[in-house]
C-alpha cells in the first residue's frame, strides 16, 4: 500500500498540472460515471492529501475522495490522451497532462460534511504543517498496545506505513514490542521530528531512503538494495540479512495482519 510521502507527492503534482483551471473528467471503466458528468468541464479548485488519501476540491460541486489501497495507481502522461488501458475508474485531463486512476478502494464525490468527517477519523500527518504531533502522543502515551502497531493505525497517526514503521523503529534502537505507554515523551519527540524529516525526503526523491550516508552502498563496499520499493533501508523486507550495524540477523514476524521486520541486537526487548 502507497504510504503517505506517495500521496502527498501526487497531490503537489495534481495541484501543478490541474488546478485553477477547467478539467475534463471520465469514467471509461463507469463505475464513477455519474460524478464524472457532474465535474466534467468543471474548475478543481485544489488537491491536497491527508495521511493515505488524496482530495480534489472541485468547490460547491464537493470533493472527489480517492483512497488507492493496495493495488490503486495514478499513471500520468502529456497530452494528447490515448485510448484508456485497463479498468480506469477516472480519467482527468488539462492543458497539458491527462492522468488515469486504477484499482482504488475509494473513488468518490464527498460534500465537506463527509471529508470532515474522514479527516476526524485521522491522527496527525506528519506532512502536513497544521499536524499536532501532541494529538499523537495521547493516544500512545495510554495505551497498552505495541508502539509497532500504534505506528500503524491511521487513527493515532496518518500516512505511516510498513516501511516507514519498521525503518524509523530502528533509527532510534526501539524494540517493536515496547508497549505505547512505556515510551518516553522525548523519544516520541524525536520520533515525530525523525518522521517529518524521512517523509519529506520521500516526497522529494519519490522513494523511501532511510540509511546515513555511511550506510550507503558505496560507503560500505555493498551492492545496492534490490526491491520493487526501491531506496536504501535497515531492516524492511531484509529479514534473515545481516543487520548493516551490527550484523544481527534481520527478524521478521506478523504483527496485526502485516510483516513487522527489527534488528533483536539493535532493537533488544
Amino acid at each position: 500500500m502507497p504510504e503517505g510521502h506517495t500521496l502527498h507527492r501526487l497531490a503537489r503534482l495534481h495541484q501543478r498540472r490541474y488546478a485553477g483551471g477547467p478539467v475534463a473528467v471520465s469514467s471509461p471503466q463507469g463505475r464513477f460515471a455519474a460524478e464524472a458528468g457532474k465535474l466534467d468541464g468543471q474548475v478543481l479548485k485544489s488537491a491536497e492529501a491527508y495521511g493515505k488519501h488524496l482530495f480534489h476540491d472541485y468547490g460547491p460541486l464537493g470533493t472527489v475522495h480517492v483512497h488507492l489501497g493496495l493495488y490503486g495507481t495514478f499513471a500520468e502522461a502529456p497530452l494528447p490522451e490515448s485510448e484508456p488501458v485497463g479498468q480506469v475508474r477516472m480519467r482527468l485531463s488539462g492543458k497539458t497532462h491527462w492522468t488515469d486512476l486504477r484499482g482504488p478502494t475509494r473513488c468518490e464525490l464527498l460534500d465537506p460534511a463527509e471529508v470532515d468527517a474522514i479527516k476526524a477519523r485521522l491522527g496527525p500527518d506528519p506532512l502536513r504543517r497544521d499536524a499536532k504531533p501532541e494529538r499523537a502522543w495521547e493516544r500512545i502515551s495510554r495505551s497498552r498496545t505495541t508502539i509497532a502497531a500504534l505506528l500503524m493505525d491511521q487513527t493515532v497517526l496518518a500516512g505511516v506505513g510498513n516501511v516507514y514503521r519498521a525503518e524509523v523503529l530502528f533509527r532510534h534502537g526501539i524494540s517493536p514490542m515496547v508497549p505505547g505507554r512505556d515510551l518516553d515523551r522525548a523519544v516520541w519527540d524525536d520520533i515525530w521530528a525523525d518522521l517529518v524529516r524521512l517523509m519529506r525526503d520521500g516526497v522529494r526523491a519519490g522513494r523511501i531512503d532511510t540509511v546515513a550516508p555511511e550506510h550507503l552502498p558505496e560507503a560500505m563496499g555493498r551492492a545496492p538494495r534490490e526491491d520493487r520499493h526501491g531506496g536504501e533501508v535497515y531492516v524492511y523486507r531484509r529479514a534473515g540479512m545481516p543487520c548493516l550495524i551490527c550484523g544481527t540477523p534481520v527478524a521478521h514476524r506478523e504483527l496485526v495482519s502485516r510483516n513487522l521486520y527489527w534488528c533483536p541486537g539493535c532493537q533488544p526487548a
